[in-house]
């Protein structure tokens, strides 16, 4: 795994990179994990855009992930390092004592032939799924289950990882990869592990194109418009924005307001992120 530079060959190459995919070991997908997907360009199902910047894009078929990790106490191999266009993540191919393939995301250092195994018999050894109660203090972990069989939600992208902190009643606590420190209930499922991919926050794009065939669409600054478009535009020449903070284009606080709602789970974080360390 690595970074390859482009030779300047033209305005878009120069500054370019890409990954090696030295990792992926296939270039062909599992057949039956596959599933269509549909481009909605950020649209509901009335037609109103409710994402901006979305649309195009190069037609992509959906790998059907195991986040839950519930085949419990069967080994499997791994078969295969594969690129996955729906994520920063590599997926591995996952072919069990009975027959039957999984993906999974694949953690860094797995390679092929490994045997992993999920459940709460499971070693705590790269790419085993287990609860995490069964984890030592200090343990990286990623696909993290916020509720007991639901399926891994948190820690999934390129060279993120969770670090097991302290086990107090009922609950666990982890350190997630943006500083906070939340609790989960013990028996939530974790994968062993720092999700692979880790250099994928260093690519530069290098051309707008780029951006395109990723389905991004071009964002244009709030400063650049007419009063009519965002609160941010109008004047002449380069003006500042002229209120008390920075707008979205409906005129609610952006840049730095908090935004989070759900009280119910505010018990669950023990710090929250940014915060201060002393």
């Amino acid at each position: 795994m690595g970074i390859k530079v482009y030779k300047p060959t033209s305005p878009g190459r120069r500054g370019m990179t890409g990954l090696t995919f030295d990792e992926v070991t296939t270039t062909e997908p599992e057949r039956g994990l596959l599933a269509p997907m549909r481009k909605r360009g950020g649209r509901n199902a009335y037609g109103r855009v409710t994402v901006r910047h979305r649309g195009g894009g190069h037609k992509r078929l959906y790998r059907l992930i195991d986040f839950k990790r519930d085949k419990t106490g069967v080994p499997a191999r791994v078969a295969s390092i594969e690129y996955d266009p729906n994520r920063s993540a590599r997926i591995a191919l996952l072919v069990y004592a009975d027959g039957e393939k999984r993906y999974i995301i694949a953690p860094l250092g797995l390679r092929v032939g490994d045997e992993v195994l999920s459940g709460s018999k499971a070693d705590v050894r790269l790419g085993n799924a287990l609860p995490l109660e069964n984890m030592p203090l200090g343990t990286q972990v990623h696909n993290i289950e916020l509720y007991p069989g639901r399926g891994g939600q948190m820690v999934r992208a390129a060279g993120t990882s969770a670090q097991v902190m302290a086990k107090e009643g009922k609950y666990v606590s982890l350190r997630l990869p943006s500083g906070e420190v939340r609790l989960f209930q013990k028996e939530c499922m974790a994968t062993i592990g720092q999700v692979g991919n880790v250099e994928h926050g260093n690519v530069k794009l290098g051309k707008a194109g780029r951006k395109r065939w990723m389905g991004r669409r071009p964002v244009v600054r709030g400063s650049a418009m007419s009063p009519r478009d965002h609160p941010h535009g109008g004047g002449e020449g380069r003006t500042p924005i002229g209120m008390p903070g920075p707008k979205t284009p409906w005129g609610q606080p952006t840049l730095g307001k908090k935004t989070r709602r759900n009280k119910s789970t505010d018990k669950y974080i023990v710090r929250r992120r940014g915060a201060r360390r002393r």
